[in-house]
C-alpha cells in the first residue's frame, strides 16, 4: 500500500463530513436551529482529524519525503498545498468563533459560520482533487518504495500520538450519527 492510498481513504471521510457540513448550513440559512453540540464535533473533527492527522501527514510526513526525491515545495505544488492548508485553517477559526457567536445567540453567526463554511468546502473539494490527481501521483512515482514503507509507519505515529489512540474510530462513529441526521 502507497502512503497516498491511506490519504485518499482518510478523504473519503473527510468530503462525507464536507457534505454534513453543507447541509448544516442548508439548514442554517433557512433558518433551522441546528444542534450546537453537532457543529462543535464537526469542528472538533475538522480540527483534529483533517488538520491535526491528515495535514499533519502530509505536512510534516509526505511533503518532505518529497521534496527529498527532488519536489521542490516553493513554486510547486507542495507550496500551493501548503497554502491552501492555511487558508482552511483561517476558515475553521472563523467557523468557529461563528459557532460560539451562535452557541450564545449572537446575532449574524449563522451567516458568519454558513460564509466560513461554504469556504471552507469549496477550497477542500478543490484541494482533495488537486492532491488525488496531482500530487499523490507525483509522490508515487518519486518517492523510492522502501520510503514509502517507512512514510506509513510514520504515519501511524501522528494518529497515535496528535490524534490519540481510538479517536480515528470515535469520528467514524460521528460521521455514521451525524450522516444518519442530515443526509438520509
Amino acid at each position: 500500500m502507497f502512503p497516498t492510498e491511506q490519504l485518499k481513504d482518510e478523504h473519503a471521510g473527510i468530503k462525507l463530513m464536507l457534505d454534513i457540513l453543507a447541509k448544516v448550513c442548508d439548514r442554517l440559512e433557512s433558518g433551522e436551529r441546528v444542534d450546537q453540540r453537532h457543529l462543535d464535533k464537526i469542528l472538533e473533527f475538522l480540527n483534529v482529524f483533517v488538520d491535526k492527522c491528515h495535514h499533519a501527514k502530509e505536512e510534516d510526513i509526505l511533503f518532505p519525503a518529497m521534496e527529498r526525491a527532488g519536489i521542490p515545495r516553493e513554486g510547486g505544488a507542495i507550496g500551493v498545498m501548503l497554502a491552501e492548508h492555511r487558508l482552511g485553517r483561517e476558515n475553521i477559526e472563523e467557523m468557529s468563533e461563528a459557532a460560539a457567536k451562535l452557541g450564545r445567540g449572537g446575532r449574524g453567526a449563522s451567516s458568519q459560520f454558513v460564509q466560513n463554511a461554504r469556504s471552507y468546502i469549496e477550497l477542500l473539494l478543490e484541494h482533495i482533487e488537486k492532491e488525488n490527481e496531482i500530487l499523490y501521483p507525483m509522490a508515487d512515482g518519486s518517492i523510492p518504495e522502501k520510503t514509502q514503507q517507512t512514510l506509513l509507519a510514520d504515519f501511524d505515529k501522528v494518529e497515535e500520538e496528535r490524534v490519540g489512540h481510538g479517536k480515528h474510530e470515535e469520528f467514524h462513529r460521528l460521521m455514521d450519527r451525524l450522516r444518519e441526521i442530515y443526509l438520509a
